[in-house]
């Protein structure tokens, strides 16, 4: 019987929280980053965000995004480890500070989601 492995789960995600973060990121830093502070638009009101972010789904669905971009920089800073720096003799220590940071990561943004009044 042929084991299973973890690595088309992993790139699954990794392709997953690329896909996410070429979509959304681009448009947030537009938003946030240029439009807002330059005065292009009329930025909302913290009320208006904080009601926006109030709803279960929404928190979730922040949440997903936040974990799929850090598996997505998880994955490739581990690859970029391994055939750009060649240390793949590290593979246990790399798997985990990689991963490890990204489950972190995870945790902090339940956290601080579900931490909104």
């Amino acid at each position: 019987m042929a084991t299973r492995r973890l690595e088309p789960l992993a790139w699954l995600l990794f392709s997953a929280g690329g896909v996410l973060a070429a979509l959304i990121l681009p448009v947030l830093v537009f938003l946030f980053g240029i439009a807002y502070p330059l005065g292009w638009f009329q930025a909302p009101s913290y009320a208006h965000v904080l009601a926006l972010v109030q709803p279960v789904p929404v928190r979730l669905a922040f949440w997903i995004f936040a974990v799929l971009a850090l598996l997505h920089w998880a994955h490739r800073f581990r690859y970029t480890l391994y055939d750009g720096l060649q240390v793949k003799h590290l593979n246990e220590v790399i798997n985990l500070l990689c991963y490890g940071g990204a489950l972190l990561g995870a945790v902090v943004t339940a956290y601080v989601l579900w931490s909104v009044p």
